[in-house]
């Protein structure tokens, strides 16, 4: 389903890439070859974005759906849903018996305005999602699926801004991250490279009643130590600090509990390889209404493209 986004970035990254290739599964990946003294880097940000998927069309025209990756319920009732083809969605649900209890998405529905199943204008198997507008106030931005779309941002701003680098660089643009890291996967395997670096959003400490973590909005890149599926190398994560601070690029470090990113499958593809992240920090990551900070994005942008412009001694 990531069809529209390899057509929006393919322009903006064609031009500034050596090579420009789509693997069989949907990797958009752009090659900037290197002077040969380097190593081989893959950087990976994901496309896809969670999501619905209808399951069933009701004898009235509602439409039953399932998740596609971490959609919480809680987020869904009065929300709204677009799908491929434009039409546009209401989800409601159904009467509940206990309001303060979360109910499961089998209790959800989707209204697209049809009176039965024949008028009904999307079918089965039909994915959606969330319909939410850009907004912009101040440094901060609130949208839909900033999980991973600044993390495509970041990659496309490093590789045309990156003017030479000793290293052969894979930009790969992924698919199916949200359903299992999937696409990184399938490209680590075909790269095989020697340093991968996900970019990606992470969770942050800095709202009412948040899980004590000491990544805040607007106080720069983070980079990721570890998560709950992988342990960022210690030395690419030195590397990164170390750029960070020559630079005087504002960094924060990440310890997540929970989630992972495309950084680990590309860890264990193959014969492995040194493996981290650069995080941009994100309030209410999987709701429609994703916030980061346009300063953290920069900043995560200019870690990038240092690190790719030096050499990589880890």
């Amino acid at each position: 389903f990531e069809d529209q986004m390899r057509q929006i970035i393919h322009p903006e990254i064609a031009p500034y890439a050596d090579e420009v290739s789509v693997d069989a599964l949907g990797n958009l990946i752009a090659r900037k070859k290197g002077n040969g003294s380097g190593l081989k880097v893959m950087i990976a940000a994901h496309m896809d974005e969670i999501g619905v998927m209808i399951t069933h069309i009701t004898a009235d025209g509602f439409l039953r759906f399932t998740n596609i990756g971490g959609v919480s319920p809680h987020t869904l009732l009065g929300g709204r849903v677009q799908f491929a083809d434009g039409t546009v969605g209401v989800i409601h649900a159904d009467r509940f018996e206990e309001r303060d209890r979360l109910h499961p998405l089998h209790k959800y529905f989707i209204d697209v305005g049809a009176t039965s199943r024949e008028d009904c204008p999307v079918s089965v198997g039909a994915p959606a999602g969330f319909y939410r507008p850009l907004v912009i106030q101040g440094n901060r931005l609130s949208a839909k699926s900033m999980d991973d779309r600044i993390g495509c941002v970041v990659s496309i701003e490093a590789l045309q801004r990156l003017a030479n680098t000793p290293h052969d660089v894979y930009f790969v643009f992924s698919v199916q991250e949200e359903v299992g890291t999937r696409g990184a996967q399938t490209a680590a395997n075909a790269i095989s490279p020697d340093v991968g670096i996900a970019l990606d959003v992470t969770l942050t400490g800095d709202v009412p009643e948040a899980r004590p973590m000491a990544v805040r909005l607007g106080d720069g890149a983070a980079i990721k130590v570890k998560d709950s599926g992988m342990i960022a190398h210690s030395g690419l994560v030195r590397l990164m600090r170390r750029h960070a601070e020559a630079a005087q690029i504002p960094y924060q470090l990440e310890v997540l509990d929970g989630g992972t990113t495309d950084a680990r499958p590309m860890q264990i593809a193959g014969p492995g390889c040194a493996a981290g992240c650069i995080s941009i920090p994100c309030r209410y990551v999987h709701s429609p209404s994703e916030t980061v900070d346009a300063g953290d994005v920069e900043q995560c942008v200019r870690l990038l493209v240092e690190i790719l412009a030096n050499p990589i001694d880890l």
